[in-house]
């Protein structure tokens, strides 16, 4: 017997089965599945496939109601007209031009240089109060460059997801609920063991990788905040009103269009590489990580021959939120 009681059931079950044999929890989309099957029950009970007017029926509830609310269900509207459409059905698929009150925020790539700069600043970063506060600010941010790692990945790393011996790191229940694993280049185990044997001394009881003196993980805030005063130190010679806003998440968008600079100058082909660092990264689709490939210099793309049509057929809804 179906947990669904619009006409929508059949598909919302078989949607939903499908995410989970991918690897997506459950949970992830069953509250706002059945949320979706009672609006229909109620406003829509003849209808099957997604049309634009229950679509924007569905969302407009939520405007005014809070933008990520809003986002929720443009974003579980999308999925499903996406599974109806590969099954063969006609459904509406929203626009991603659709406003849900989300601000883009333009990545700030930093170069070569800036990098250097930026991690000459962070191994002097100390706190009087906190002994380890300065190797965990060293590692954590190299970490999270070298590894592409989402920045609440790295701070909510827990130490029986590293192995040491391999270089592997689990990458637990991330953002949609998946899992994956990451490989450490050389030097940066090197730094990571290093770092280890450091933290053995001073917090060898917290579960956490990276432990705040409490115990517990680091907030994003007190990261961010350094992340940023880092950066002003390193750049000391640029007016405070004149530096570029900078997150620390920057330092993924910076892993990914690096990733892809390399294969450009090696003239390797691009969209057969995708799909590894979409994998390496945990986007959720290729568009995903197709996107960085616009955040490149564009005398460095077009000098490469790129088949710019083809591409953006290929990642034409990729924004940079979801990364």
């Amino acid at each position: 017997m179906s947990n669904y009681l619009s006409a929508f059931a059949e598909d919302l079950e078989n949607m939903i089965e499908m995410k989970t044999a991918l690897g997506y929890k459950k949970s992830t989309f069953i509250d706002r599945a059945h949320k979706f099957d009672e609006f229909c029950l109620k406003n829509f009970p003849e209808e099957s496939v997604l049309s634009e007017t229950i679509v924007l029926t569905w969302i407009k509830e939520k405007i005014g109601k809070g933008s990520s609310a809003a986002h929720a269900r443009a974003a579980f509207a999308r999925g499903l007209a996406k599974y109806q459409n590969a099954i063969g059905k006609n459904a509406y698929m929203l626009s991603d031009k659709f406003a849900t009150g989300h601000n883009a925020f333009i990545p700030y790539l930093m170069t070569d240089n800036e990098l250097s700069e930026f991690f000459k600043v962070a191994d002097t970063i100390e706190k009087k109060s906190d002994i380890l506060w300065g190797p965990t600010i060293s590692t954590y941010f190299r970490l999270t460059y070298t590894c592409g790692l989402r920045p609440g990945e790295g701070r909510n790393l827990k130490l029986e997801n590293i192995d040491f011996s391999t270089g592997e790191i689990q990458i637990i229940d991330s953002k949609w609920h998946k899992s994956r694993t990451v490989v450490m280049s050389e030097d940066m185990l090197v730094l990571m063991k290093k770092y280890a044997s450091i933290r053995k001394n001073h917090r060898p009881d917290s579960e956490y990788f990276f432990p705040s003196p409490s115990g517990g993980p680091y907030t994003s805030g007190q990261f961010g905040t350094v992340f940023k005063k880092i950066f002003a130190i390193s750049k000391s010679d640029v007016p405070k009103e004149f530096l570029p806003s900078i997150r620390v998440y920057d330092l993924r968008h910076r892993f990914a269009t690096a990733n892809i600079s390399m294969w450009l100058d090696q003239k390797l082909d691009i969209s057969s590489r995708l799909p590894y660092l979409q994998t390496y990264m945990g986007h959720r689709d290729i568009e995903a990580t197709g996107y960085y490939i616009h955040l490149l210099p564009e005398n460095l793309v077009k000098s490469t021959g790129i088949d710019w049509e083809t591409l953006n057929r290929m990642v034409p809804r990729a924004e940079l939120w979801e990364k």
